[in-house]
Parts: C-alpha cells; structure tokens; sequence
C-alpha cells in the first residue's frame, strides 16, 4: 500500500487489529517504546514481534529510529508513530489531521530529544508493571500517565509519571521520579515539596517513587531523605529491578516492600483533585 498524504485512511482499516489499535494508543500516550519493550507487553513470540512491527510501518502507521552503539553495532529499533499512525489517533481523538511534513517533524525531534533516555527509562517502569500483569492476574496496571497528563491533571507538580496500581483488592497510586544521574541529589529531594503543597491542598497523598540508576546513588539519597523528613511518603528501588516485585526500600524502613505494602492515600473530593467526579473515585 502506497504512503503518500493522499492514501485514504479507510483502506487501512481492514489491516489493523485491536492489538494494533492499543499499540498505536500506548505510543500516542508515551511517544516511544522499544521493540523489546512492545514484545514484553504485547506479543508472546520475539519474531512475531518483529514482523508485525516491519507490517505496520510498511503500512505508514509506525516508524522507527535507531543509533549505533559507541563500542560497534546497532541499538535497539525505536518505535513510533508514522504519518498515517498520527492520522489514525487524530480522528479517534477528535484532533485536527496533522500533515505529513508534521508527522515527519515530529519523529525527527523526538530521536533528536537530549531526554530520550530519560523517556524510555520512565516508560520501562511502566512496561514492567503491564508485563507483570500478563504473568499474575491478580495484578493490574489501572493507569499510567505520561509526564504531560500528569502535569496537565494535577497542575502543581512535574512527575516523570503517574499510576495507580492494583493487587487483588488492594488499590494504591504513586508518583515517579526517575533519576539518571543528571541532577544533584538536593534538588532531587527539593521536588517533594510540591508533593507535600499538593496533599495539603485536598490532593492525593500518593508515595513518591525514585527509581535511580545504582545503589550508590540509592544509598546517598536515603541519607539526604533522613535529614529531610516530609509529610509525603517516599521510597527507592534501582533500575535492574522489577517494580512489582519487593524492592522499594522507604525512607522511613529497613526492609523492602512491595508497592502495595506502600501508604496511599487518593485525596479528598475537592474540586481540582482528577481521582474524583462529583465525589466518585475514578480509576
């Protein structure tokens, strides 16, 4: 199927499945995810995958971007939305069709972004969640927001993320910090400020998480939080974990736990708190 602007949209149709549809949603909410990454979430065999994967950006829905790697190779392919990809989520959403030379725009300044990392490190938090859930049907991954909507929601704050996450019967939510080492560890600590501003206000009282690059790193952020008690809960693990698993190590503890083992608390149902309509809880 030819690419151009002109392909009607329609004909496309017939070629995508619903499996398609939620990967073209999950890349329009979070911009980029890796080939290992949509397999962990969405495919059982590697090589299905791939092929499906090389299908839809011969159809114009997905594109890809890759770099080479400082010591020879290449690193992973980077997924996103092509032309027709950002066409299809316009008009579910209602959004003014985009151009092609917008579409194009996009992609080249998102492999452009000095935050990629930063990005596709706060979205393997939630990949790792959403693939727990494959394994334990107990488990549930009831919202994951992108830095923007969780701006966009909760106004005075700038997490990297934001979810409410499920176990049984057991519902709690969290704010993520994902830390790679760029910012001094006082201003990392400076940000639970705004947590605790939000709380106060009748917002949620959510742990705040800090996912961070290696123990050393851990370690000296629990001596500043020490020093820095707040009225927000708080806990640490490292990036080579699985984040729904035991290994969030509060500020205040000695043990590790699991997320729900977490205090949560959704706020009260004022009117600028989003966890609640006409005083209902949403998930």
């Amino acid at each position: 199927m030819p690419r151009s602007r002109s392909t009607n949209l329609l004909a496309i149709y017939p070629h995508i499945t619903s499996r398609d549809r939620l990967l073209l949603q999950l890349l329009d909410d979070h911009q980029v995810l890796t080939t290992d990454q949509i397999h962990r979430m969405l495919f059982h065999a590697r090589r299905t995958c791939q092929l499906r994967l090389n299908e839809l950006a011969a159809l114009g829905l997905l594109d890809r971007f890759r770099f080479a790697r400082d010591g020879g190779g290449s690193q992973p392919w980077h997924w996103t939305l092509g032309h027709h990809g950002h066409r299809f989520q316009a008009a579910a959403h209602h959004r003014p069709e985009p151009t092609l030379r917008t579409s194009r725009q996009t992609v080249q300044r998102l492999s452009a972004n000095p935050h990629l990392n930063h990005l596709l490190t706060t979205n393997e938090f939630f990949v790792r969640l959403t693939a727990h859930t494959r394994h334990h049907r107990q488990a549930r991954l009831d919202r994951w927001w992108p830095e923007t909507l969780t701006t966009k929601q909760y106004r005075t704050i700038t997490a990297d993320g934001h979810g409410l996450w499920s176990v049984a019967d057991t519902t709690i939510g969290f704010f993520l910090e994902t830390d790679t080492g760029s910012e001094p560890l006082p201003r990392v600590v400076a940000k639970l400020d705004r947590y605790t501003h939000l709380a106060r206000r009748g917002g949620p009282r959510y742990p705040v998480l800090f996912w961070l690059g290696s123990t050393r790193r851990e370690e000296h952020l629990h001596q500043m939080l020490r020093r820095h008690p707040g009225d927000v809960p708080t806990a640490t693990a490292t990036h080579d974990t699985d984040p729904a698993t035991a290994v969030w190590l509060p500020a205040d503890g000695t043990a590790r736990v699991r997320l729900t083992d977490l205090p949560s608390d959704h706020g009260q149902p004022v009117a600028d708190n989003p966890n609640y309509d006409n005083g209902t809880f949403m998930l």
